[in-house]
């Protein structure tokens, strides 16, 4: 009778064990990745999101300006189109990543969490200090395509 009790309660301990490495397995999934090219939250510019050396980069690729426009500048005069606004070099347990933007247009650096949501779209929360006295922009994959010199096509 023992016995019999033994592979029962052998069995119902590997079934909960299977269980729980299924569902270990399917919350462990690695969340969406934040590469690729984002639409700005004002729809206005393009960030290409990649790695580099230990952490991620974003630098403007594109650039929403009416033909003949001349290609705005950083706060040093240099053109925005390729420059590098976001570097993030932490990842944190939940897949957010944290670093630095810089606004092209005064040169300020603010500190930001980037994570990417349920429906696919970059949460972007840019912060002094506290993220909590933050505010979040949501940036969604950019499907368009680019034309020459960093202009939307």
């Amino acid at each position: 009778m023992l016995r019999h009790c033994g592979w029962q309660w052998l069995i119902a301990a590997a079934a909960v064990l299977g269980i729980a490495l299924i569902a270990a397995s399917a919350s462990a999934a690695p969340s969406p990745s934040l590469e690729g090219a984002w639409l700005t939250a004002n729809g206005h510019g393009v960030v290409q999101i990649a790695p580099c050396g230990d952490g991620l980069c974003g630098r403007i690729v594109g650039l929403d300006r009416a033909p003949g426009a001349p290609m705005p500048t950083d706060a040093q005069g240099q053109p925005q189109c390729g420059l590098t606004i976001i570097s993030a070099d932490r990842i944190g347990p939940t897949g957010t990543w944290h670093g630095e933007i810089t606004d092209p247009r005064d040169g300020n650096s603010y500190q930001t969490r980037l994570s990417v949501n349920d429906q696919g779209d970059l949460r972007l929360r840019v912060f002094i200090g506290i993220p909590m006295l933050g505010a979040t922009q949501v940036w969604h994959r950019f499907t368009g395509r680019l034309g020459a010199e960093c202009r939307f096509a």
